[in-house]
């Protein structure tokens, strides 16, 4: 007895053309991957971009160099002690400059319209990272890692809706104050 096969098979055809569609998507995603943006001018690693995630302690980043101190240090010590329970913590975004966070509100705004940009995004006026009290961290593991042991360094989550971003909300051993639903409740 022979089992059938678990999906049916596409006719090569449909292959070359899912080949020839991710192919023409990679010109686009590299212009937004090298701008952070698909919508306006070329921000920099000076504006807080990061074409990568770093590690806490690259303080040659000034995403991680222009952080508050005390956010740092506690992100880094997470860090630090997350390592030895095999879970790496990175930076996937920490402080930004006015002009980069106007331009991922600007984006939030051409993708979703003013109102779910508003849950979204903070303009440069609201936004922690530009005064570098925020930071969104990753992968995953290490959001849930920093979701169950951040209030030990002050880090808490503080948007029901952003696993990622952490700031400094208590003193390091308490409770984390409870969460926002999203950006437009802060």
């Amino acid at each position: 007895m022979t089992c059938p096969s678990p999906r049916p098979k596409l006719p090569w055809r449909a292959g070359v053309g899912v080949a020839a569609t991710a192919l023409m998507a990679l010109p686009a995603y590299g212009a937004f991957a090298q701008t952070g943006s698909s919508s306006a001018g070329a921000l920099t690693v000076d504006d807080g971009y990061l074409s990568e995630p770093v590690s806490p302690f690259d303080t040659e980043s000034p995403a991680v160099a222009n952080l508050d101190p005390a956010l740092r240090a506690a992100i880094q010590q997470a860090a630090t002690d997350a390592r030895r329970d095999g879970v790496r913590i990175m930076i996937n975004s920490g402080w930004r400059s006015g002009r980069y966070q106007q331009h991922l509100l600007d984006d939030a705004i051409a993708s979703y319209g003013p109102s779910e940009a508003d849950r979204r995004v903070n303009g440069p006026d609201r936004s922690t990272h530009v005064t570098g009290k925020a930071v969104d961290a990753g992968p995953p593991v290490a959001d849930r890692w920093l979701q169950r042991h951040g209030a030990a360094y002050g880090l808490c989550q503080v948007y029901a809706n952003e696993i990622w971003h952490y700031e400094l909300t208590t003193r390091p051993g308490r409770s984390c104050p409870p969460q926002l639903p999203d950006a437009s409740a802060d």
